[in-house]
């Protein structure tokens, strides 16, 4: 019988994803999921503020597909955007 404790929630970003930390990130921008982890918010949330314009910072589109700068992230996370 498997332990279903070790089973990551279907819910859960880090189920499929692994990010690493926001200080070592390459990119320039990151999508919708990580941006989401590293905020510790819902992905749905992202792609709210960016449709209703109404989060502390705003996506850019790359091919039609949101992407969120690292260095507004880290401002967030800096306190330095309300």
């Amino acid at each position: 019988m498997a332990n279903a404790s070790v089973v990551p929630s279907a819910t859960s970003p880090a189920a499929f994803f692994t990010f690493p930390p926001l200080a070592l990130e390459s990119r320039t921008a990151v999508p919708t999921e990580a941006a989401a982890y590293y905020l510790s918010r819902k992905p749905q949330t992202l792609r709210a503020w960016a449709c209703l314009e109404s989060g502390p910072i705003r996506p850019v589109r790359i091919n039609g597909r949101l992407a969120w700068k690292v260095a507004d992230l880290q401002a967030v996370l800096n306190g330095e955007v309300a």
